[in-house]
């Protein structure tokens, strides 16, 4: 059932490269430090960086932070003319781009001079994914990096396996739609407990459909990994997690991922389960803007009535309000690379070791730039707007691209497409919509009634 590659922009990323800007980084005065300490590192870091905090989640969408923060953003891209913004944080150079010409100098020219692998994020991964690509260098990430692309398939908009993995979403989310019409209500813990069912079968196959033991160890060390280097590791819990998936990747069972995994590359898995957490949330909140924008949604909604949804689909209108969920609220607010040797910025040189970091809200949202920065637009993604901005990166960008992003696109338009099949999604849940989407949105507190049509 997979198609051949696809020439449209919704499925492939750009190979980004160019001098950037040209321009040096400027040092950041002591109160521009301050307010992107405040406004923008410290709220990404108490949301939670490798797991959320409902709580803190609560209160930044409450004050809206990423409003904010992104007005910091602007001031800080306004008062130094568009130039690079150097930082001293907590000893360490941190660069924090603010044009969109470096950040694609940065991506497209990952990973090297510009590593994935940056202490922070080695640090954090460390507790439950010690040989993750995304944290490992040289000769064993190009390994390592070309055993997960044959098993996800990133150019592929349908993947091989693609008749089991729809099978096992639309399962799950029909069970979760009927346990919604009993209840009355759709809520966040209803549809990750759905979701994550999926994940397991399509991950490692039926006989781990209920284990949620094996996924509730791994938010136990995402937790711990919130904290980096300033916790200690749960050995005890990483050896239970590590025992348990690898009896699950034993059975190869057919149909999953696993089948198709060589034993070289099982130390990868952890990061695929942990990543399919923000694909949950990221579909989640695209049925609160399907449910929120009908008349934006009636492009979607007729694709939906058009195909068989048993069988799989590109559903190219569903993956592009997918898009425009991460696009207008990002699962990764921070993108970071730290170069591996000097780099050199408008005649200047920045040296070895130095952060370069991309606060990605600022880039989807600068509302003085993009004339549909804080509205649902899922055309962009259609009709090669969004593709023009090297900017918009909902799963990074360049050689560093998320290998999954088609596999994560395949199960959330899925997912979504399951739960529309004649139904309605309204918004139950105390979160305006207008005159503009928020720039922060808590998506445990976000609920549905599912109305049945026709």
């Amino acid at each position: 059932m997979a198609e051949h590659l696809s020439t449209h922009p919704l499925h492939h990323p750009r190979r980004l490269r160019g001098p950037g800007t040209g321009q040096a980084p400027v040092r950041a005065t002591a109160a521009d430090s301050l307010r992107v300490a405040g406004r923008i590192v410290l709220p990404s870091l108490a949301s939670g960086v490798v797991v959320r905090r409902p709580g803190v989640l609560a209160a930044a969408q409450k004050w809206q932070w990423d409003a904010s923060a992104i007005s910091t953003m602007q001031e800080l891209r306004a008062r130094h003319g568009g130039a690079p913004v150097r930082l001293r944080v907590a000893g360490r150079e941190v660069v924090l781009l603010v044009e969109p010409a470096d950040v694609a100098r940065v991506l497209g020219e990952s990973p090297e001079p510009f590593a994935l692998a940056t202490t922070e994020k080695a640090a954090a991964l460390a507790h439950f994914q010690p040989h993750g690509v995304l944290i490992e260098t040289g000769g064993r990430r190009r390994r390592d990096r070309r055993l997960v692309e044959e098993a996800l398939e990133p150019e592929r908009p349908l993947h091989e396996l693609a008749p089991s993995i729809v099978a096992a979403v639309r399962e799950e989310m029909d069970l979760v739609a009927r346990h919604a019409h009993d209840s009355g209500s759709l809520t966040w813990e209803g549809f990750a407990q759905g979701w994550w069912r999926a994940v397991r079968r399509v991950v490692l196959g039926s006989s781990a459909r209920d284990d949620e033991a094996l996924t509730d160890d791994l938010a136990k060390l995402r937790a711990n990994a919130n904290w980096a280097y300033l916790r200690p590791r749960r050995e005890a819990v990483r050896e239970r997690f590590t025992r348990s998936l690898r009896s699950h990747l034993a059975r190869a069972e057919p149909g999953a991922l696993a089948s198709l995994l060589s034993s070289d590359a099982e130390e990868q898995v952890p990061h695929w389960l942990f990543a399919s957490d923000a694909a949950g949330i990221a579909t989640f909140r695209a049925l609160h803007l399907v449910g929120s924008y009908p008349h934006e949604a009636e492009p979607l909604r007729a694709e939906l009535a058009d195909v068989d949804l048993s069988e799989p689909q590109r559903l190219d209108q569903v993956r592009a309000a997918v898009l425009e969920s991460v696009r207008l609220w990002p699962t990764t607010p921070l993108l970071l690379r730290q170069s591996t040797e000097p780099t050199v910025w408008g005649g200047l040189e920045a040296p070895t070791g130095t952060t370069f970091a991309v606060f990605t809200p600022f880039f989807h949202r600068d509302w003085q730039t993009l004339t549909y920065a804080n509205r649902f637009q899922p055309r962009i993604w259609l009709d090669g707007e969004a593709a023009e901005n090297p900017a918009l990166v909902p799963f990074s960008d360049g050689p560093g691209v998320c290998p999954g992003r088609n596999l994560v696109l395949l199960m959330a338009s899925t997912a979504l497409a399951a739960l529309l099949e004649h139904r309605t999604a309204i918004p139950t849940s105390a979160v305006s919509m207008t005159p503009d989407v928020p720039a922060t949105v808590n998506h445990f507190a976000l609920s549905f009634r599912l109305r049945e049509e026709g």
